[in-house]
């Protein structure tokens, strides 16, 4: 059996906590057995990383000590997964370069406000996304700062509907979903997923992240 390693904590406004109980579910459907911890020790443990298929950031801000940082990209690098969703994974330790390029990009911003814009399928061939259409989502936003390596599986048109809030950025095409390799392991992101009711009421993030799970897994 694969085996999962979940990473929760930082910023309480992300419930990482019920966001670890939804991953460690969907993990279940894959035949995966989830082990979360609510501390960053296990990154100074490269045995105790090697165990594990999959590593799964649920993590808000925080920081990475050089130690952590190095075992991490070196588990990745050698064939381990990554895998995660919106600031839990995007917008964790903001000061380490290292862990932004693994991931393939950083959050910057979003709307004072969430509302509904669409997902748009931008890889119809890719299996993570086959037999999707364009969806609605309500939600934050996210602008992001992204790697343009990334295989971008969906993205949106960014929108400030006339708020005097960055107006420069309306009608920007923002990735929304990607992929990425880095070194043998496998990095899948979502941007979707703020509280845990949106995968709920939008059963499609949902199943792209699962999906994603399993594409980083190796299946």
């Amino acid at each position: 059996m694969k085996k999962a390693l979940i990473l929760q904590g930082g910023w309480e406004g992300h419930q990482p906590a019920a966001f670890a109980g939804l991953y460690a579910a969907m993990l279940g459907e894959l035949g995966v057995e989830a082990e979360a911890f609510d501390a960053l020790e296990p990154l100074h443990d490269p045995d105790l990383l090697a165990r594990h298929d999959l590593i799964v950031p649920c993590w808000s801000f925080g920081d990475l000590d050089e130690k952590a940082s190095e075992n991490l990209e070196a588990v990745v690098r050698g064939g381990t997964g990554l895998a995660g969703a919106h600031g839990g994974m995007a917008d964790a330790f903001r000061g380490d370069k290292r862990y932004q390029f693994i991931v393939g990009g950083q959050f910057i911003a979003h709307q004072p406000k969430a509302w509904e814009y669409t997902v748009r399928i931008a890889r119809p061939d890719d299996p993570i996304v086959a037999g999707f259409d364009d969806f609605p989502y309500t939600s934050e936003q996210y602008y992001m700062h992204v790697d343009p390596a990334n295989e971008v599986l969906a993205d949106c048109v960014f929108q400030t509907a006339g708020q005097d809030w960055a107006p420069w950025t309306d009608g920007v095409v923002m990735p929304v979903v990607w992929k990425r390799n880095y070194g043998q392991g496998r990095v899948f992101y979502s941007a979707l997923g703020h509280a845990p009711e949106e995968y709920h009421r939008h059963p499609s993030a949902r199943e792209l992240l699962k999906r994603g799970f399993a594409w980083a897994l190796g299946d």
